[in-house]
Order: structure tokens, then sequence, then C-alpha cells
């Protein structure tokens, strides 16, 4: 078993390499978190009542609008002008729920095989399309009830079933309604209430969660208004104050800080930071989801909840530097143009040309819904019974609904023809065929989802052209981390330098384990960003890099940015993929008793994930503790039967146990649930190669055809070639591995070696030459390769 040591010695890397496979950093996303200042007493928060005395008119259009109403406590009031009564049970596994609205009753009633229990409803959240109910649960976390109530149907419903994805070709089934996604505190709370603090404790794993008041106040973006009222009430009468000691926004704000602090409550992203205030950048308090997510179409169409800022930012009119939310929305959230005579007029000045004769253009009559401009420009789109206008503002493309599925506004309305009869509609009405580009940028992101990468060079040209979407260029940059063609590697560096944040920020994230100087140099430059999100995404990619490539001098800005990164981390301490996060950082750095607290601790508050107990085992395989090891991975697998990761370490544990049958099983597993996990095909090779070597090579052939960038795959299916006698395609492949790692040792001594065994004394001369004319070879190799130049020559 000697032999097999060495093999797992390469083995044990490879349990190293699984723990480089963190969650994107996007990998728990909602619409904005905790984005207002903490509730207390001390910081000049008055609450919205002590706008009132002078804002009489604005404190009405607030309290009564959506923005206002985002939460309020649940009173029989409440439920007799909202609420109709449910009209049967609804079942949810094996537990039936009635909501008794009745006055006096206010509660959600399951039934099961348990005692009855009855959870009181606390609070109503939302109101313009779906209620949503809390009561509390244990430790003092407020919970979604799993009853809402349709507004429009007027009907109640399953609340977490409402919520399946409808991707195609994938299955889900429905959270349960006790688990933490739908924990108020947790998931969903930053754009409900005003000036909150979750005080949540991670020893007791406890919230004691304040807020000032529900809905989203004045302050929220005005900032505390203490000495607003302090300045106004003293300045003499008659008189304003040159200094209003307030965020007024609107006309004092540019157009990204208006849009800005309307995103961060409409956008579905992740925080890195607690502490944006309105007039903040985006990026310095918050990452995006954007198309790499199935939440959307290729083309950018919402399919799942979006919550708005990604497609807003795919406009041409938000491009332009134009347009802001408060153009169309007033500060409440109302639409400024609902009146059917002024419809049109949300699209002036710029427009007008267009509007002033709208039939000529909308090709609809005057006085039919199919001449508002947001018809065709805003078509809505319904998920988890929550309508939704589509913020891109892009035309009708029904050749998108032929090659992807996703909705055009035509047959949004004509459901009785066909996209094919939309498309042609189209194309009769434009001369310019506007659906081309649409189409190409759609299509590039259909074939990185699919890993198509046949289409490379179109993906690389877009993420580099001046014309492209930053959307779609940051999706593909985050797509193209699947694609080991050393081409992207160049053009990820270029987009560091981007204009936007969001490519820049991409562009980090995806230089992730390609070691290299000039991928170390440009990283550090990263850590300097003006945008935080380029900082901490810089740092993260870092810390799983050797010192030797860091420089004395760019340490000090890495270690910032570091810093900033374990913040961001800890900014959502109650999430799971916080700690795992935090755990891989830790694992990077060879830290194990702290790689481990935090996988554990992301095991606790995600119990039914597999991720970070797959990895807690990789941290127990480098202590030597092998049955802990395991026992994780057992537990991973009881989970996902069907986790990749957890059957590929398995199997490498196995091997350590010297069980070669266990192991070859597992690694077949794990290709079998994951056919591009090239370390599991690197490592089956090796298993197969004692007694099945035609089967190894198979193997070893597709490990470096999915991972060129590991040189030991291809030097692996070198060798593997010479022992069949396949000499020739042990030597192309071996030549072309000294091309693509022109410092790799040891392909130049296996390929020199057979050289000298068939008497080609000169081309191995001439091998031995080149490799002595490369950087980075070790000086041990370069005694070797100047011993059998020396020998040669005496030939």
């Amino acid at each position: 078993m000697k032999k097999y040591v060495q093999i797992m010695a390469i083995g044990t890397g490879l349990l190293a390499l699984v723990a480089s496979w963190r969650l994107p950093f996007a990998s728990f996303a909602t619409a904005g978190n905790a984005t207002s200042a903490p509730f207390a007493g001390s910081e000049g928060y008055t609450g919205s009542v002590s706008c009132r005395k002078c804002h009489e008119k604005f404190y009405q259009l607030w309290s009564t609008s959506h923005h206002g109403l985002a939460m309020r406590p649940y009173t029989a009031e409440f439920a007799k002008k909202e609420l109709t009564p449910q009209s049967g049970e609804i079942t949810v596994g094996a537990y039936r729920y009635t909501a008794d609205i009745r006055e006096g009753a206010g509660c959600v009633v399951e039934q099961g095989p348990e005692e009855a229990k009855k959870y009181p409803i606390e609070h109503a959240i939302g109101g313009k399309n779906v209620y949503y109910f809390l009561t509390t649960l244990d430790r003092g976390r407020l919970q979604t009830l799993p009853v809402a109530y349709d507004v429009r149907k007027k009907e109640w419903f399953d609340m977490a079933a409402s919520g399946l994805r409808h991707f195609s070709g994938q299955s889900e089934q429905p959270v349960n309604w006790p688990e933490w996604p739908y924990t108020f505190n947790t998931a969903c709370y930053g754009c409900h209430v005003s000036q909150l603090a979750t005080n949540y404790d991670l020893k007791s794993d406890t919230y004691r969660t304040r807020w000032r008041e529900p809905g989203i106040n004045c302050e929220t973006c005005h900032g505390p208004a203490e000495e607003h009222i302090r300045v106004c009430e003293a300045a003499p009468k008659g008189t304003v104050p040159k200094d209003l000691k307030i965020i007024r926004g609107g006309r004092d704000f540019t157009k990204d800080q208006n849009n800005a602090t309307c995103s961060t409550c409409h956008a579905k992203g992740s925080a890195l930071t607690n502490t944006f205030k309105p007039g903040d950048r985006f990026f310095d308090h918050f990452d995006l989801v954007t198309l790499e997510s199935p939440d959307y179409y290729p083309d950018g169409r919402d399919l799942g909840e979006n919550y708005t800022y990604t497609s807003w930012i795919m406009s041409p009119c938000v491009k332009s530097g134009k347009l802001d939310c408060l153009d169309c929305h007033t500060s409440s959230g109302r639409y400024r143009f609902s009146a059917a005579d002024k419809a049109n007029e949300a699209c002036l000045p710029c427009h007008q040309n267009k509007v002033s004769n709208a039939p000529e253009h909308t090709r609809h009559k005057a006085d039919s819904p199919g001449n508002k401009c947001i018809s065709c420009h805003m078509p809505m789109t319904e998920f988890a019974r929550m309508r939704r206008s589509d913020h891109s503002m892009a035309p009708p493309t029904p050749a998108l609904t032929i090659a992807f599925q996703s909705p055009n506004a035509c047959n949004g309305c004509h459901q009785d023809k066909t996209p094919q009869w939309a498309d042609q509609q189209v194309r009769e009405w434009r001369e310019r065929d506007y659906q081309a580009a649409a189409l190409h940028r759609s299509g590039l992101i259909d074939a990185a989802r699919k890993r198509d990468w046949s289409r490379l060079p179109d993906m690389l040209a877009y993420v580099e052209a001046k014309d492209r979407d930053e959307v779609f260029a940051a999706s593909l940059i985050r797509l193209l981390r699947g694609c080991e063609d050393d081409r992207r590697s160049p053009v990820s560096l270029n987009a560091l330098n981007d204009p936007s944040p969001l490519v820049r920020a991409a562009a980090a994230e995806s230089l992730t384990g390609i070691v290299s100087r000039e991928t170390a140099t440009g990283l550090l430059r990263a850590c300097a960003d003006e945008s935080r999100l380029v900082r901490v995404r810089a740092a993260a990619v870092l810390a799983g890099f050797p010192r030797t490539l860091l420089r004395d001098q760019d340490l000090a800005g890495l270690h910032s940015a570091t810093e900033e990164y374990l913040g961001s981390l800890m900014a959502r301490p109650d999430q799971w993929t916080s700690h795992y996060n935090l755990g891989n950082f830790f694992l990077g750095r060879d830290q194990l008793p702290l790689a481990l607290a935090a996988f554990e601790t992301a095991s606790k508050f995600d119990p039914n994930g597999a991720h970070p107990l797959v990895n807690t085992s990789i941290v127990y395989a480098r202590m030597g503790e092998l049955q802990k090891a395991e026992a994780s991975l057992h537990k991973a697998l009881q989970i996902d039967p069907k986790s990749a990761p957890a059957h590929f370490n398995m199997g490498l544990l196995k091997a350590e146990q010297g069980d070669i049958s266990a192991t070859e099983k597992r690694l077949r597993s794990a290709l079998r649930f994951d056919p591009m996990l090239a370390e599991a095909a690197y490592n089956l090779s090796v298993v197969l190669s004692k007694d099945r070597l035609e089967e190894a090579i198979t193997w070893a052939r597709k490990a470096a055809e999915l991972r060129p960038r590991e040189p030991k795959y291809a030097y692996t299916l070198g060798f593997f070639c010479y022992r069949k006698g396949d000499l020739r395609e042990g030597e192309e492949v071996l030549r072309r591995l000294a091309q693509r790692h022109p410092a790799y040792a040891d392909a130049y001594l296996l390929l020199g070696d057979t050289y000298e065994k068939q008497g080609r004394v000169g081309e191995a001369t001439s091998l031995y030459r080149q490799a002595l004319a490369q950087e980075g070879m070790s000086p041990q190799t370069r005694r070797l390769m100047e011993t059998k130049l020396k020998r040669l020559s005496t030939r």
C-alpha cells in the first residue's frame, strides 16, 4: 500500500481544495437588510409624529401609504377592515391550519399529530398584494405564520408553498414555516420597520429585537429629526434656518443617491454593513444579485422575486443619468401618474416626440391599455401572488420568449396569440431589429449557465465591449468562474478597472483559485478601490494566496480590506452563510480551531444544510480526527444524499482507511451527481490505474479537460499513456503541458526520459535546455537537468 499512501498525499491536497468551494457571497440574498439606524433614544430619532406639526399634508400621505403601513400591529379593527374569514383548512404536510380572525381571537390554529396549538397573530406585513402575519416563537424569534392573505383575490393560502420557484428542470420543496428563512428578525425585518436593532446575541442565539415604529417612517430617508426640530423651533418666526439639520434628499441628492436610498429595500442583495445612511453609495453597503441567479430569465426578466434594482440599472433611461425613483414615485411610494389622462407623462420630457402622438408609436388606440408606455415597457409579472412591474423598461421582445420562454408584453395582453405572432408584429412595425442585441447577450447568459464554453470568445468580447451592460457583464464574469479556459483570466484582470463597482467586484471574485503574481498584484490594487464591495471581494480572494506573492508594502492595504471583509461577514451574525464563509477564511489560513467553530455555528443555524458539515469534515481530517470527519460526512449525506462534495470527501477518507472499493464507489457517486468535478475524476483515475488502465486514462483525460489549469492532471494523463504504451498521446499531452505551464518540471523530466529511452538524444537535449531557460525552476531541479545534459553530451 506504499504506492497508495503517495496517492492520498495528493488526495489530502484535494480535501483542502474542496474547502475553497465556498458559497457565493450573495448566497443568502434578500431585499435590503438592516439599513435603518439602530433604535436608541440618544441618537436623535423622534418618530414620525414629531413631523406632523409642520408637515401635516405629508404626514397624512405617508401614514396611509404602503411605506407607512409596511408593517402594523394586528387588531380586531384591522381584521374587520382588511380581511375575510378563511373558508376552509389549509393543509401543510401532516398539519392543518386555520386563521381565526373573529373578534377576541386573532390567531392561527394548528391541528396535527400532536395537541392542537394556537399561534397569536401579532403583526401584519405588506398589504399591496399580500398580507403576511407574524407570531413570537422561542428565543425572541418573530416567525411568519404558515397562512397568508391574498388582497386581490380575498382568500387565504399556504404561505411557504406560494414561494416555490418554478425553474425549468428543477424541483423544490417548500421551506417549513418555523425555519429560519421565514424568521422576521433574520430575513425580512430591514424594510418593514424603522430604526430597528435586532439585539441578537450569538452566544445564546436569542433576539431582543426593538424598533421605534412599524412601517418605513420619515426618518428612514431623512435621518434623525431631533436637531432639525430644535433649529426650526429656535428660528425667528417667519424665517427658515440656513442649515435645516436634516437630510432632504430629492433635489438635494444626485440621481444615484436617490436611487441608492430606495434600493436598500428594493434590491435583491446581501448586506456588507448595517450602517447605510441616505446619500451613501449602494455598493459601499450591499452586493447585488444578477443574472447568475435562476430567479431571472437569461434576458433579465423576473422569474422569481427580485425587488427591482437589478432590472432598474439595466434601464437605458437610468443609464442616461436623467432618471431616478422620485421622478415617477413620491417619497411615500405612490405612483405619480396613475390618473388615466396622465399615464404617459412619466416619460416626459425625454420622449416628447413619442408621447405627443402615442398611437403612432404604440400601434394601439388612444384610449386602450396598449397605448400606455408602461404597458409595453414595464409589463407586470407575478410570483408568490405578488405583482411586479419590469423596471428595465426594455421594449417587447417576443423573440426572447421563443428562445428562452421569458415573458413579453405583447403576449401578456394578447394571451390568445403565440410569441411567433407577436414577433412577426414587432418586426413588421420596426425596421430596426432592436431584438438582435437582446438575443445576443441573453444567449451568452444562457450558454454560460449551461457551461457551453463554445461561445467563450463572444462572452469575453461582450465583457470588454464599451457598450456592455454592467448587469450582463457582471453576470457573465460570475458565471465564467466555472470555465477553466486561461483566456478568461486576462479579461477578469482587465475588468478590475471597469467603471462599474459591480463589475469590478465580480472580476475580483472570479479570480479565486487563479494564483499568480499578476493576479495578486491586481487584487492588491483592488484592496484600495473606492468601493467597499470591491475591497472586500478582493480581500476574500487574497485570503487563500500564499504570502510569498504579496509584497510587504501591500500588506497594510490588504490588512485593512481584510478587516472590512470580516466585518461584512459579521454584519449579519445570525445567518449561516456568514459563519460558513468565515470558516472558509480561517480554513484558508490553516486556523483550524477557528474554522471548526465557524462551521459548527453555520450548521447550528442551518441544521438542514450539507455544506457546513462537508467543510467540518475537512477540518477534522486536517486535524487527524478521521472518525469525526467521517461522522460529519455521514450527516451531510443523510441531509443531501446527492451531495457530490460529501461523496468525494468520503471517498478520500475511505482511501485513507485503506478501503479502496469504498473509495471507488464514492468517487463514482460524486461524478454521477456532479460530472464536472475534476478532482473526483482525477482521483478515480489514480484508483483505477492499478488494474484498469484504459478506464483510468479516460478519467484522467476528463480531469485534464475539466481543469487545464491544474498541471498534475495532464501530467498523470501523460504518465498513464506511457504506461499503456501510447507514446504518441503521451508525448502530445506532455508537450502541451510544458507549453501551458513552462515551469512545471515534471513534464520536462518525464518527456525527456522518454526521449532518452528511445535514443532521441537531440530532442532530449533541446528539451532540457528549454526547461533551464524557464523561471521558477527549483535549484534541485536545475541541478538534475544540468546533470542530464552533461551525461547526454558524452554520448
